[in-house]
């Protein structure tokens, strides 16, 4: 099940270089734990990956086991270091999604399911069960509340652990000794320390990088277990990412890893996160982007696989109605971060693509050619597109995106997916517009989004994309052509990783700081500028885009009246 690059009968991937320090970046995703072996230039040596487990006992319950994924990650490093001097590995960096895990005092795994089986101990990121908790959560109107765009998503920890407490009470939360965030239950594995990183604290937890924890807001949402043991189970020793871990990795860790004992692990950081640290510093001259006269605030770090983050920073707070944050040093030090975000992009494109009728044919005509169905369908678009642009062939198809609810900027749990411009064939070049059209429903979020954040006071007038998705030129095309800005690609598609492995950089003192790190270890691969000349026909699609969320709100408007 597992993949591994490589390259010349072994793991390593450059074989010529000079043999120097080198860094584990390890990267757990949603479906599947990755890890790379990352030189100082930034430069993959080495890959794997191998998939973990998912469970969904009921509609909008999303559960992982911590074991699991710590078996997996053990798999995927050992496979990057083999045949690797082992002393020429300075540090290990981890990045997670911001799932919940859930340990005894013991840790020990503790259920997070009604039928008590303790494999399962995390919920995940994209778990939608504590609605109801969350709903409360923003009626009390907490200060905390805007730190997070005014209001609170679902997917973060506090409805989880209120749920938790609610739904649970003896199987899982008397139980409880420790709820970590995913990241920071690895970088607990792998050195014993139950320190927290600022990171998953701020972004997920409501804590303050200035203030620490509010008391008030625990008491008032019904969760003041937490203040009276001095926030103990969820972490009262905060570092910020890329600090190096108590005496780094412990003897035990180093055999499941294959590594060696004592290298230095830093505090992590969340997966998107991470991304956003492997792309957004890197050295752009030469390129002809306005970005390379302007401070790094001008950027936007946009991470895109199952779901997509919109990550842009500010030297000072800016606050931005539906849009998370501003989280102090959250991903870069020093920084305020805000993060947009779509709760699905690469899994609303499956979902599009795999229940349309034509898709048992996609998938014969792909496998025949030996090629993705994706770029199959990219390459479809453009037998059929004639002579125009293949963007026009969606001028009477329009997708509202929101299948899984508005994460950024409108902050509706409640919106649902829309598509009009329907007809009664459903061959091949039907499903290749759908699928287009919903790449550009993506695109246009995305300028929603950009556009919250410039009325709020940001200026960014570039992208730096990764993650799956960036590796689609229709996606990557569609992002340049609608917002009308440059999308700039990382030498390496990795990025995430590459993200984890200068935290494992910095924590091992090679570098004076996380900005140094990022500059030496980031690389431009690819600029993909917007075909102007379009603008005109983006800009009307832009407001079908809007107008279709409008109309959504006055459909539902009609249907609760007398």
């Amino acid at each position: 099940m597992s993949g591994t690059r490589i390259g010349g009968g072994n793991t390593m991937l450059g074989g010529d270089q000079e043999p120097g320090c080198c860094y584990v970046g390890v990267d757990v995703g949603t479906g599947s734990v990755r890890a790379a072996l990352v030189d100082q230039r930034g430069v993959l040596l080495a890959f794997a990956d191998q998939p973990i487990h998912k469970w969904e006992p009921e509609f909008n319950h999303h559960e992982q086991s911590s074991e699991d994924i710590w078996a997996a990650c053990c798999v995927v490093t050992k496979k990057v270091v083999q045949g690797i001097d082992l002393n020429r590995i300075r540090g290990l960096g981890f990045d997670a999604t911001c799932s919940l895990v859930v340990l005894d005092k013991q840790f020990h795994p503790v259920p997070v399911n009604h039928e008590g089986d303790s494999h399962r101990n995390i919920i995940m990121w994209l778990d939608h069960r504590a609605v109801s908790q969350v709903h409360r959560i923003n009626e009390t109107k907490h200060s905390v509340l805007q730190y997070v765009g005014g209001v609170m998503s679902v997917e973060m920890q506090a409805p989880k652990l209120l749920w938790l407490k609610e739904n649970l009470r003896e199987t899982c939360w008397d139980k409880a000794g420790h709820f970590f965030d995913l990241p920071d239950f690895l970088s607990w594995k792998a050195t014993g320390v139950t320190a927290r990183s600022l990171c998953s604290l701020v972004c997920k937890w409501t804590y303050s990088a200035e203030k620490g924890w509010d008391d008030s807001f625990w008491k008032m949402i019904g969760l003041e277990d937490f203040v009276a043991d001095n926030y103990s189970k969820i972490g009262n020793q905060v570092l910020p990412p890329g600090a190096s871990l108590g005496n780094g990795l412990t003897p035990e860790a180093a055999r499941d890893l294959g590594l060696p004992a004592g290298i230095a692990v830093a505090a992590s950081l969340i997966d998107a996160h991470a991304g956003g640290l492997g792309v957004i510093g890197a050295d752009v001259r030469g390129h002809g982007l306005a970005c390379e006269r302007q401070p790094v605030t001008s950027r936007l770090a946009v991470i895109c696989g199952t779901s997509s983050c919109h990550m842009g920073i500010s030297k000072d707070p800016i606050f931005v109605p539906g849009v998370w944050g501003p989280y102090f040093s959250a991903m870069v030090p020093e920084f305020w971060l805000n993060e947009g975000g779509q709760s699905v992009t690469g899994k609303l494109i499956d979902h599009m693509v795999q229940g349309h009728a034509a898709f048992s044919e996609l998938q014969a005509k792909a496998t025949a050619r030996c090629q993705s169905v994706y770029a199959y369908l990219n390459s479809h678009l453009d037998l059929i597109k004639k002579a125009q642009p293949v963007g026009f062939l969606t001028v009477d198809l329009h997708v509202w995106p929101d299948f899984h609810g508005n994460r950024s900027p409108l902050a509706d749990l409640t919106l649902k997916g829309m598509v009009t411009g329907l007809k009664l064939s459903q061959d091949l070049d039907d499903l290749a517009i759908l699928y287009l059209a919903t790449v550009q429903a993506i695109a246009f979020g995305t300028r929603l989004i950009i556009e919250a954040m410039q009325a709020a006071g940001h200026s960014i007038s570039t992208l730096f994309l990764c993650g799956g998705l960036s590796k689609n030129p229709l996606f990557v095309q569609m992002h340049a052509d609608i917002t009308g800005m440059p999308v700039v690609l990382s030498q390496e598609v990795e990025s995430v990783l590459v993200g984890a492995a200068i935290l494992g950089a910095c924590a091992s003192g090679d570098f004076a700081s996380v900005q140094e790190a990022m500059a030496r270890m980031s690389k431009v691969g690819k600029v993909v500028f917007p075909r102007l000349e379009d603008k005109r026909y983006y800009d009307k699609k832009y407001q079908v885009f809007l107008k279709l969320v409008e109309h959504q709100k006055e459909y539902a408007a009609i249907m609760k009246g007398d």
